[in-house]
Parts: structure tokens; sequence; C-alpha cells
């Protein structure tokens, strides 16, 4: 049985902290698929379609890992693709508190697929997307908490 694992987020944009995460949960899995959630709450900076381009773009040496979106319960994309594993970055406790309150949600809709936390790298706990579009919609310089791939995509208008 492949180990398949669903890393859910908006990744409005992708940034190097969301990169690392992935890059170190690639040897603890047969498959990574980085789900793209559309949520009705949320405008989005970014079309769905171009944050899964960004992910396939950077991951493209390595076809354990592949962008998709989707919609609704995680839960119940996670039984979509087979998924039994849920991957979750940490960086702060708070992230963890709350990141615990959906994971025990998702064990009591179905015990069969696990929560997994990774912990980001010191270097990126600043990184985040809200923090992200407001460097890029003010003008400022994002590149430092971009991968190449996304940050080259970008438009002079918004950097």
């Amino acid at each position: 049985m492949s180990r398949i694992c669903l890393f859910p987020g908006t990744f409005d944009p992708i940034t190097l902290g969301h990169v690392d995460i992935l890059r170190r949960a690639i040897p603890l899995f047969d498959k990574i698929i980085v789900g793209v959630g559309l949520n009705a709450a949320k405008a989005p900076m970014f079309s769905a379609e171009q944050r899964v381009q960004w992910i396939n773009e950077i991951f493209r040496e390595d076809k354990r890992v592949e962008g998709s979106v989707y919609e609704g319960l995680t839960i119940n994309y996670c039984k979509q693709i087979g998924a039994r594993f849920i991957l979750r970055g940490i960086r702060y406790v708070s992230d963890f508190e709350y990141e615990k309150t959906i994971a025990d949600a998702n064990r009591t809709l179905d015990s069969s697929i696990e929560t997994i936390f990774l912990t980001g790298e010191p270097k990126y706990t600043s990184v985040a997307s809200t923090i992200v579009r407001d460097i890029i919609r003010n003008g400022g310089d994002a590149k430092l908490f971009l991968p190449e791939e996304v940050y080259k995509t970008l438009s002079p208008d918004k950097l």
C-alpha cells in the first residue's frame, strides 16, 4: 500500500517555508499531493491554476510531488485520492494549537487518516503567505521569501 500524503493549504503564494516542509517530507512518503484548497471565505491574490503551476515547476525533478486543486472537506479529498496522511507545517506554538484542533476533527471524521506535523526551519518561521502578499501589494521585494520559480513569474507591477 502506497504512503500517499496530502499537504493542504492555500499556497497563495507558495513560500520558501512551504518548500522547506515539503522537501523534508519527501523521504517519508511515496507521493505528496500539494492540495490547493479553494475557500469561498478567502479572496486569493493568485489563481488556483497559477499556484498549482508553481508547485509543479518547483518540484519538476521529483515526480513524488504534484500540485492539485480541491474544494470541500480536506478529509473527503484524502479519501478521493487515497491519502492516508495529512501533512501540516508548524512555525509557532499557536500554529500547533490551531492545527491540532483541525487534526482532532479530521480524526473524528476518519480515524484511518493521520495528521503529521513538521516544524519549519527557524529561518523560515517569519515566512507566511499573508506577509508575502502584503509585501507584494505594497511594492516591496518578496524575493527573500519566495522560490525562484514563483518570483520570476511576478509581473514588475507586483514587485
